[in-house]
């Protein structure tokens, strides 16, 4: 993992079988659907940025967050782009999701995720995460296409906070 990437965080709430995820309104990556998530701010720990951004984007306060990956992002050669992910899952919230400025929240079954127009290298770490394995790698793709990627399956993912 690279030490002169930027810290950010993806978080999605999951109910049953179905995930939330959110299609980014604007700046870089919009028009493709994510978690909500973000750049870890100054003074803040990686699990405070992930909670923070949930609520800016949807309006809810995630509880008991569950880091379930770590990726280490870059863009198809931009150097602008270099992102250590840090991936949480959350089954517990207060609010209900809303659309903000940010992003316009949806409920999707797990089984129909691949039909959504989302990242090109979510489709290779996305299966761990709803299957339930804890993993780590990395991802290099542009908006349109994956480029290269390494996932293993570890047995837990450290906060390095």
């Amino acid at each position: 993992m690279s030490f002169g990437a930027t810290h950010t965080t993806v978080l999605y709430l999951r109910r049953g079988s179905e995930l939330l995820i959110a299609m980014k309104k604007r700046g870089h990556g919009a028009g493709l659907y994510n978690g909500v998530g973000g750049k870890v701010e100054a003074g803040e720990t990686i699990r405070q940025a992930a909670v923070r951004e949930c609520q800016e984007e949807i309006g809810v306060t995630p509880k008991n967050i569950r880091l379930r990956g770590r990726l280490d992002f870059t863009g198809g050669g931009d150097p602008d782009i270099h992102y250590f992910m840090h991936i949480y899952e959350c089954r517990e919230w207060e609010g209900e999701p809303r659309e903000t400025e940010e992003m316009r929240p949806e409920w999707c079954r797990i089984d129909q995720l691949h039909g959504k127009k989302m990242w090109p290298g979510d489709d290779v770490w996305l299966p761990y995460f709803v299957a339930g394995k804890s993993f780590e790698g990395t991802i290099n793709c542009s908006t349109t296409k994956l480029l290269s990627h390494d996932i293993r399956v570890v047995s837990s993912v450290s906060e390095g906070d």
